[in-house]
């Protein structure tokens, strides 16, 4: 089973992904994809770390190329975040085609995973003009989430850390 959840920044996309796969019995492994670059992103991990305390997820850093990462058949695993693997294949490992490499990779994950539960974060919703590197990042999110939402099983928004079904129905955990 493969799970979207998206929503804005700071609403509750990770401790609802962390639920889904503490209620997963097997062996759980937590992608990690920010880069720890100064001291706002040293605080997110952190506090990152501290949410999966003691529930059993081995955690992998995995900055860009998803599809490199071996995954053992049948397991469990919370990749977070696209976006930032968006950025650093963009701007860190300037891949030729960033979507196609996060596309793929992805597919390749769930292929592994029994359970693969994809966080994202929405982005271009704010009708704002940007400059022209973040407009082309932006345009890419919205490649990759169209592809990540069209092979999921399930695609859920987090609003206010409350969790609404996009697509499919909700895993029993969060009933």
């Amino acid at each position: 089973m493969t799970i979207l959840i998206t929503g804005g920044s700071k609403c509750g996309k990770s401790g609802i992904g962390e639920r889904i796969l503490s209620a997963f019995r097997g062996r759980k492994f937590y992608i990690a994809t920010m880069m720890p670059y100064g001291g706002e992103a040293g605080a997110i991990i952190d506090r990152h770390r501290k949410m999966r305390e003691g529930k059993g997820f081995e955690t992998i850093e995995r900055y860009t190329a998803p599809g490199g990462l071996a995954l053992p058949e049948g397991c469990g695993a919370m990749l977070e975040c696209v976006g930032n693997l968006c950025a650093n294949e963009m701007f860190v490992a300037h891949s030729p085609d960033p979507c196609g490499e996060i596309i793929r990779g992805i597919a390749h994950l769930a292929e592994k995973a029994e359970l693969l539960v994809i966080i994202t974060n929405q982005v271009d919703c704010d009708g704002i003009d940007y400059p022209p590197e973040t407009a082309s990042y932006m345009r890419n999110m919205g490649v990759i989430h169209s592809a990540l939402a069209g092979m999921s099983d399930c695609v859920i928004e987090s609003v206010c850390g409350i969790p609404v079904p996009l697509k499919g129905g909700l895993p029993e955990c969060l009933l």
